[in-house]
């Protein structure tokens, strides 16, 4: 199959199509990674996401992420990645930072983000190295913060003698996540995937979430994935998810 029919068949399927995060180990130079995926609960939440990864180089990856929720919230992230590591020995380690705005209620508010992330192939896992097929062990984290404006009634007179409406000042909002993902290939065109998603948000407190996953090749560099979220802790409703990857 040509790549750009590869684009084409992974394009439809994104009909059907969450986020995911950037792993440890960087794209090669000039590679092209591509995730879109849905993830939907019994109450008719639902989460469509477009995930990228870009290699810049053998050290510097380049990803987009661009998200929307039926609870009305649209989101787009920037960030860049950089390998702390020197590519030798069993660990994978990188950091990572980005830009993004969030439109929620008509409004775009702005987005930082800095986040960490550690790899590990199995065969350098105790244990875990006994699997057939081997896979990888990971574990990333990141905080977000986003700057909203708030106001209340502003009571006292402007020095032209005009009252305000409102005090209008910026109030950071946090979010806190943490994946810690085992990949296991289970055989050559199928890999099972388990991870365990942690959150804390100032609004919504925090949660956990079981999500697993199997991803299936498709024809050329196209793969399906399809899986279930159990929620452990917190809010949340048990979601299925399907979507595709592609990389060339």
């Amino acid at each position: 199959m040509s790549r750009l029919a590869a684009c084409m068949l992974t394009l439809l399927l994104a009909l059907w199509a969450g986020g995911v995060m950037a792993g440890p180990w960087p794209r090669g130079d000039g590679e092209v990674f591509l995730s879109f995926s849905v993830e939907q609960d019994g109450d008719g939440n639902r989460y469509t996401g477009l995930y990228s990864e870009y290699g810049l180089n053998p050290r510097h990856t380049l990803g987009l992420e661009l998200g929307h929720s039926t609870a009305g919230e649209s989101s787009v992230m920037l960030w860049s990645q950089r390998a702390m590591d020197g590519g030798e020995g069993p660990d994978r380690l990188t950091l990572s930072s980005g830009i993004g705005v969030i439109r929620r209620e008509g409004k775009l508010i702005p987005l930082v983000q800095i986040g960490a992330a550690w790899g590990r192939g199995l065969d350098g896992v105790p244990v875990l190295k006994r699997l057939p097929g081997g896979g990888w062990l990971a574990v990333d984290a990141r905080a977000k913060l986003a700057r909203s404006e708030e106001g209340e009634p502003d009571r006292t007179p402007d020095a032209n003698g005009r009252w305000s409406s409102r005090q209008v000042y910026l109030t950071p909002k946090t979010t806190i996540k943490a994946e810690v993902t085992l990949g296991w290939k289970a055989r050559p065109s199928l890999m099972v995937i388990n991870q365990l998603r942690l959150e804390d948000r100032d609004d919504l407190g925090f949660s956990a979430k079981l999500a697993t996953s199997v991803v299936r090749d498709l024809t050329g560099p196209a793969k399906i994935e399809l899986g279930v979220i159990m929620p452990l802790a917190g809010e949340g409703e048990p979601a299925l998810k399907i979507g595709t990857w592609i990389q060339f």
